[in-house]
């Protein structure tokens, strides 16, 4: 396994606060990628290299440096990276323990993901608590945009979405609001994979019900009537999602009704949306227009003169 040297720093490129990116990056809309490439990693060479590194849990507590600090591989990870993909719990809660509000725990690999991304991929609610304990930043978003508690929204993950919302309080707003990179935020992500408790808890917690995607308009409620969730459906309604509410394209959520068979989502629509918004909004081209134009293409060309 090669490992190299690198020196760490603040790699946050978003204010989580001001929603604004820095550097006048985009958000390009494009697939979240969850996976780290180690899976094929042995478990002994993990020991090993860590072992290598010295780790000295009693002299050296105060330091600035450790060599097993600025070990990374080819794909950017950290001994800490490594220790929670193959869950070597010992060495993991060690190098935590020893980097308590050290830059080091918010080191990202390639794929800018951070330990805290990691432990909530494999499912370790004790680590990730853990990890926010010593100082490890709750608002980083890796290559696709999304925190961990994105992360967490995304995979159904009750214990790790709980073990953040109450270890991130400060900064809990303006995480639940932070759209990832196909702009979507938490609300949405729970929404789109039918985790109705999620989405319960996520609205208690203060996230508007009734953001948009930024790549479409689309709201929780667009979202349920698109994948046909019944229930989600009639939660968000119980919840007060706003009925009369158009996505970009100019859609309530009734609209997206039409053409699909679930009455049942039909019905709970309908009497709820405005009279005026039942009927699916009329092209923006009438026969009218086009009859301007034809009659404008004489006018246009009737100074063109054809030979001597």
């Amino acid at each position: 396994m090669d490992v190299q040297r690198v020196s760490h720093h603040n790699q946050m490129d978003y204010n989580f606060d001001n929603m604004e990116p820095k550097h006048g990056k985009m958000l390009p809309c494009h697939d979240d990628r969850f996976d780290s490439g180690l899976e094929s990693l042995k478990e002994d060479e993990l020991v090993n290299e860590f072992e290598d590194m010295s780790v000295k849990p009693s002299e050296e507590l105060t330091q600035e440096y450790e060599p097993w600090r600025t070990a990374v591989t080819e794909d950017g990870d950290t001994l800490l990276h490594l220790a929670i993909i193959h869950e070597a719990t010992d060495h993991t809660f060690q190098m935590i323990k020893l980097s308590q509000n050290h830059s080091f725990l918010n080191v990202q690999n390639h794929q800018r993901q951070t330990a805290l991304h990691l432990a909530v991929i494999t499912e370790q609610p004790q680590l990730v608590e853990k990890l926010l304990k010593a100082g490890c930043d709750p608002r980083l978003s890796d290559d696709s945009g999304n925190t961990a508690l994105h992360i967490a929204c995304k995979k159904g993950s009750l214990s790790c979405f709980g073990v953040i919302t109450q270890n991130c309080q400060r900064h809990l707003s303006s995480i639940l609001s932070f759209p990832n990179y196909n702009g979507q935020n938490c609300l949405h992500l729970a929404s789109i994979n039918g985790y109705i408790s999620l989405v319960e808890t996520l609205v208690q917690l203060g996230a508007d019900i009734n953001a948009q995607e930024q790549c479409s308009g689309r709201t929780s409620l667009h979202l349920a009537v698109d994948l046909q969730n019944p229930t989600l459906v009639r939660r968000l309604l119980e919840l007060g999602a706003d009925v009369n509410c158009f996505n970009y394209g100019g859609f309530t959520p009734y609209h997206l009704t039409y053409g699909r068979h679930n009455e049942e989502i039909r019905c709970q629509l309908y009497e709820r949306t405005a009279q005026e918004l039942r009927a699916l909004p009329e092209s923006d081209s009438d026969e009218s227009d086009m009859e301007d134009v034809d009659g404008s293409e004489d006018e246009l060309y009737d100074d063109i003169k054809f030979g001597k």
